[in-house]
């Protein structure tokens, strides 16, 4: 089907010879726009799940579950601006932006570009400090994780400073515009190459992504945790296989597109890869906190917090009745050794009510202490004798 804005161009003579009609008109808008809204809507379904899960089933949301809320709607405006863009032109051949679209889309496109690109970028950020704070809970009580998640969240930082300030002064004096140089702008502003600047975002972020899902696996080889946070951790890792390789296939198409005489036609798969990025790290740091509402409605399993209640309940009383009768026989040795003169003799009583840990949330490990009783004192007998 011909592009009327193909037709018009063409008849108005803008198009130079050489460049044929079939050619302006080859477009791969479509695919991309399909891709990106299924991507999306899964990826939406999951962290609502998730959400969901921790309201309803768990009934406990942190913080993880807040910024995975910010994530999302950053995202899901990522996504309204890469439909936008394609909708635009952005993705077809070079040759259709530089000769098709007018000089006031051309620059909609760049400002809308400029824009969508601060956006994924605090996306990414944003869902990748949620996995932090997930990775924290699961070893709130290992001082060396604890160190090492610190750590990583300054290297998330300090690498998000350098990305977010390449994007805003791009160009001097400061714009939104990326200008080619076909367009009158091109002269007002003094650019670095968006190619140069995207490559190394991209290679930030691929190093950001090594480092969120490199912890899981250090944390299974290192750990010794239960059997479910084991399994919690695991299903992290396949889809970060998959973020890793997204972040590396976004690094070639951006090279591909900056030293590429048909830089523009790269555009539509980058586009998609970044939308794939940020849903596959949301997907992958949601999918253990969708595991409470599929265990409860999908199998069916009792609700953890009611099974670590009756327990509790269970060695509460088995402790009271421990810790009676142990009292019992203190005040008993008690009576009879306070019957004898002169007797000093010391006594050590402890008392333990134990200890257990409820690990009903993939979050978190409830720890509820019992009382420890430990009482030393001497029994001696004699007269009180009173002062002159």
């Amino acid at each position: 089907m011909s592009d009327p804005k193909v037709t018009e161009a063409i008849a108005s003579g803008r198009v130079p010879a050489g460049i044929t009609e079939a050619f302006l008109n080859e477009s791969k808008d479509q695919p991309a726009i399909v891709a990106i809204v299924i991507v999306a809507a899964i990826t939406s379904c999951v962290v609502l799940l998730r959400l969901a899960s921790r309201l309803f089933v768990v009934k406990r949301v942190g913080i993880d579950d807040g910024l995975a809320l910010g994530s999302l709607c950053c995202f899901i405006a990522f996504v309204g601006l890469c439909i936008e863009l394609i909708r635009l032109g952005s993705g077809r051949h070079f040759a259709y932006v530089e000769n098709v679209l007018d000089n006031d889309t051309q620059l909609l496109t760049q400002l809308l570009d400029f824009i969508a690109h601060i956006v994924y970028t605090v996306a990414l950020l944003l869902c990748r400090i949620s996995g932090l704070a997930f990775y924290y809970r699961l070893c709130s009580l290992h001082t060396k994780f604890r160190i090492t998640i610190q750590v990583v969240f300054g290297v998330l930082i300090a690498g998000f400073l350098p990305q977010i300030l390449l994007l805003i002064f791009h160009c001097k004096p400061v714009t939104g515009y990326w200008p080619y140089e076909s367009q009158p702008e091109f002269h007002k502003f003094k650019c670095l190459q968006w190619g140069l600047v995207y490559s190394v975002n991209s290679a930030v972020s691929l190093l950001c992504d090594l480092l969120i899902f490199g912890i899981p696996i250090a944390m299974l080889w290192t750990l010794e945790m239960s059997r479910k946070k084991k399994v919690q951790l695991a299903s992290i890792l396949l889809p970060g296989i998959l973020v890793i390789a997204i972040s590396i296939a976004r690094l070639i198409l951006v090279i591909r597109g900056q030293w590429e005489a048909d830089m523009s036609w790269e555009y539509n798969p980058m586009l998609g890869v970044e939308v794939a990025e940020i849903g596959a790290t949301l997907i992958a740091l949601s999918v253990p906190g969708v595991k409470p509402i599929f265990d409860k409605f999908i199998l069916g399993k009792q609700d953890s917090s009611e099974t670590s209640g009756s327990t509790g309940n269970r060695m509460q009383n088995k402790t009271s009745d421990s810790a009676g009768t142990r009292l019992g026989t203190l005040r008993r040795r008690s009576q009879h050794l306070g019957s004898q003169e002169g007797l000093n003799s010391n006594y050590e009583a402890a008392v333990s009510a134990g200890h257990y840990l409820d690990t009903d949330d993939f979050h978190s490990a409830k720890s509820t202490d019992g009382i420890y009783v430990k009482t030393d004192f001497d029994i001696k007998e004699g007269r009180i004798r009173g002062r002159q």
